[in-house]
């Protein structure tokens, strides 16, 4: 499993906010969950699957994980290790940011170089 980078679904709108404000609060479940929601690289597209289907106006955040202190990897009910952040998110982690493509079938595509 890759540790180095951890990544997050979001809207072109939470995105922009975030780079407003200097920070990502999460996404309106992560509000409600009380930490940010991340998959790493092979969860992605099960995650878009599951919670983004048919979803526009999609961005995927690259994050480095190294200086987020509150960064905790916990288990699903599905039994996969998702990591969850318990604070904010400092947009200086993010290291890169992709649009994701929405499909006429509702399913998505993610950059080949993510």
């Amino acid at each position: 499993m890759e540790f180095e980078f951890v990544y997050k679904i979001c809207n072109k709108s939470e995105w922009l906010e975030a780079k407003q404000n200097k920070k990502f609060i999460g996404t309106k479940k992560d509000r409600e969950d009380g930490f940010v929601h991340f998959s790493n690289k092979h969860q992605i597209q099960s995650t878009l699957k599951k919670y983004y289907l048919k979803q526009k106006d999609l961005m995927l955040l690259k994050v480095e994980t190294l200086k987020l202190d509150n960064l905790i990897w916990e288990q699903a009910s599905d039994g996969n290790m998702f990591p969850h952040l318990y604070s904010s998110l400092d947009i200086a982690n993010v290291c890169s940011v992709y649009d994701i493509v929405l499909n006429e079938d509702g399913t998505h595509t993610l950059p080949s170089n993510y």
